[in-house]
């Protein structure tokens, strides 16, 4: 898939913002985005971004695009196409998250729609469900319109840091670096996703993991996780090459 995106930004810049809004609009699409690997993607094409082939801000713009392109469409439809899609049996194999996103919408609307932006399963379905719960406008907008601009650089970030990283002369002694961020990123992603599982363990049912990470192994697991994260930004804070790599970083904010 980068093969390509890369392809087409040979051809020419338009191409790549078509791309990136494009998979941005099917990821937040009703349903098209629980079989669309659109997280891989974004990475992909932050990856691009943080060599310098895409510049940020237009990827920004074309992602928030496709966002509301998308979501709009899925309310839409929801709100159009409800006593169908409620018979559907595809949904009744969903019932239970259908369900869950239902109860939230109700409960909690606007925290629901603005975190439900950032969260894979649920991305693709809360705009169509709330467009079956005739939830009204003024209710849908802002949250949405509020996700829609943090989710792209927030989805690019990773593909983003590792563009970059590739930017740093290998004369420079780099690979020890590129490691560390490396190891430095999985480790930070593994002891936020702990610490999340730890919060909704007393909150939730539980699921296939619930017998490998129950709430007394979490308990130690998380917090000693996230210790060894910090301790590896410290690291790579303190690492010679940290200021050529947030210079890099700089110019590709800047658009340079």
């Amino acid at each position: 898939m980068e093969a390509l995106l890369e392809h087409f930004i040979t051809q020419s810049a338009m191409y790549s913002l078509v791309a990136i809004a494009l998979v941005a609009f099917f990821e937040s699409l009703a349903l098209v985005g629980l079989i669309l690997p659109g997280t891989v993607m974004m990475a992909a094409l932050g990856a691009l971004i943080g060599s310098g082939e895409v510049n940020f801000w237009h990827a920004w713009l074309a992602g928030i695009v496709g966002c509301l392109l998308g979501d709009w469409l899925s309310f839409w439809l929801g709100w159009r196409f409800k006593k169908p899609l409620h018979r559907w049996s595809f949904l009744k194999k969903h019932k239970g998250l259908l369900d869950k996103t239902e109860h939230a919408l109700h409960e909690h609307s606007l925290f629901t729609i603005l975190v439900g932006r950032f969260v894979g399963p649920t991305r693709p379905l809360v705009p169509m469900v709330a467009g079956m719960l005739d939830l009204p406008i003024r209710k849908f907008l802002p949250p949405n319109i509020i996700g829609c601009l943090l989710w792209p650089p927030f989805y690019f970030l990773p593909g983003i840091l590792a563009g970059a990283a590739i930017d740093i002369p290998a004369d420079m002694q780099s690979s020890s670096f590129k490691w560390l961020l490396l190891l430095t990123a999985i480790v930070l992603w593994l002891a936020c996703w702990l610490c999340w599982r730890l919060w909704r363990a007393g909150k939730s049912g539980s699921d296939r993991l619930t017998a490998y990470l129950p709430r007394q192994r979490l308990l130690w697991l998380a917090p000693g996780t996230m210790v060894i994260a910090i301790a590896a930004v410290v690291m790579l804070a303190k690492h010679p090459l940290m200021p050529i790599y947030l210079d890099i970083l700089g110019k590709v904010i800047r658009g340079h």
